[in-house]
């Protein structure tokens, strides 16, 4: 087991008493693998859903956790099989009851209020809608906060990602490939203690950096150009998130020094207002006003600051939330607070996030700055913002691509703690 039986009763002891008094039957189910098109008996990796996962402990396939009002907490587990060991070897099952008598127990409650959590297309029965969202929601508010069994494993993986980092530093230089600083990365990531990483390695260089998501290919790095590099080594699926941007020679150009300034300043803001109280939308807000302030000195933008980002200009150069809850994958949790609605926009972006910050909450800050063509060539955007964008100032700065900033910041009682600040930036 990952946790000690400790750590997960108290779990289980924190989800009974958010679920309230007028709890339903909750059923948390871990889910079962996919098989893949055409592989016959070929499966993708599984993953457990988390929510699971963070009650049981387990990460195992099949299993369904389930709360009684009144009655507690009750694990149906998949007991190992011949066949199991034959393929894997030594499987340890989970301890609980046969998942076998799972039926039975449920048609013994037939008619009673029933919610659904996890993986739920396997039950037998189903559940309300409603009350499956409402006990989501209760379970996320709990989920939400970091114990300390978890921010152990967080600073394991982070200890490996800062491996990750030097390495790609290291071996960084004009004639290497994006695809070689991946390789390099993820190997030292690797060695240092991470079992995979969080999520696919982005390596972008030159106008790749501009892409936000962008896949290491063949690419050569040239001299001149920027490199961006957002990755995370992963332990018992919990992960880090960091990102990178840095010159492939000696020193940035001036406009890349200017414009990497800038989103430091963004992200060095945005961290500050990581306290418990703060609405992650003021997070996002305070780096889009430096953002907005900073192009408007570079002659990119024109106007006050507060206008450039209620108006959504700013995120022609900013169009992503400003970070992100990461921990049990790299995005964990999240949403919004019960009754908010879902996807409000701030300064022309959508964040992730959308409640006030509590302690033990871990969050990425990592705005961004880029000059990307799909959205400063659509014609639309243009015309929308033809008073406040200065078009014709536009081409020195395309050739630069993109920076972003990324740390995992941990919320505390006595303001922010940078897990991630040993990765120089």
């Amino acid at each position: 087991m990952v946790f000690d039986k400790a750590a997960i009763e108290e779990r289980q002891r924190r989800a009974a008493g958010a679920f309230g008094d007028d709890a339903p039957l909750v059923l948390v189910s871990a889910g079962e693998p996919i098989g893949k098109p055409g592989g016959l008996d070929q499966t993708y990796p599984f993953l457990v859903h988390p929510d699971y996962y963070w009650l049981t402990g387990s990460r195992r396939s099949g299993g369904i956790l389930a709360f009684e009002p009144g009655g507690g907490w009750t694990h149906f587990v998949r007991k190992v099989d011949a066949s199991e060991r034959l393929w894997e070897g030594d499987v340890v099952a989970p301890e609980g009851e046969d998942l076998t008598s799972f039926a039975e127990w449920l048609e013994a409650r037939r008619g009673r209020p029933l919610a659904a959590l996890g993986s739920s297309g396997m039950l037998p029965l189903p559940a309300d809608e409603a009350l499956s969202k409402r006990m989501r929601e209760r379970l996320d508010g709990v989920r939400r906060r970091k114990d300390a069994a978890e921010i152990a494993l967080i600073r394991r993986a982070v200890a490996a990602t800062a491996a990750g980092f030097a390495k790609a530093r290291e071996v960084l230089r004009p004639g290497v490939t994006e695809r070689q600083l991946q390789v390099e990365l993820e190997a030292e990531m690797f060695r240092a203690g991470a079992h995979g990483v969080g999520f696919e390695t982005i390596v972008g260089a030159g106008d790749h950096s501009a892409v936000l998501h962008f896949a290491p290919g063949e690419r050569v790095v040239n001299p001149g150009d920027l490199v961006l590099i957002d990755a995370g080594g992963e332990l018992e699926d919990y992960t880090a998130d960091v990102t990178r941007t840095v010159p492939a020679g000696e020193r940035f150009t001036p406009e890349q020094q200017a414009l990497y300034d800038l989103v430091l300043a963004a992200e060095l803001a945005a961290i500050d207002k990581c306290r418990v109280g703060v609405e992650w939308h003021e997070v996002h807000r305070t780096a889009a006003l430096v953002i907005a302030q900073g192009l408007k000195d570079l002659g990119v933008l024109v106007g006050d600051a507060d206008g450039l980002a209620d108006s959504g200009a700013v995120a022609l150069f900013f169009p992503h939330g400003v970070g992100h809850m990461v921990g049990l994958r790299v995005r964990d949790v999240g949403g919004a607070a019960p009754g908010r609605p879902e996807g409000r926009m701030c300064c022309g972006a959508r964040p992730r996030v959308d409640f006030p910050l509590e302690e033990g909450f871990l969050m990425t800050v990592e705005p961004g700055a880029y000059f990307i063509p799909a959205m400063l060539e659509d014609p639309e955007r243009r015309e929308k913002y033809k008073d406040v964008v200065r078009w014709d100032a536009l081409d020195k700065w395309l050739p630069v691509g993109g920076v972003r900033i990324e740390d995992d910041v941990l919320v505390t009682a006595s303001g922010p703690e940078v897990l991630t600040s040993a990765i120089p930036k």
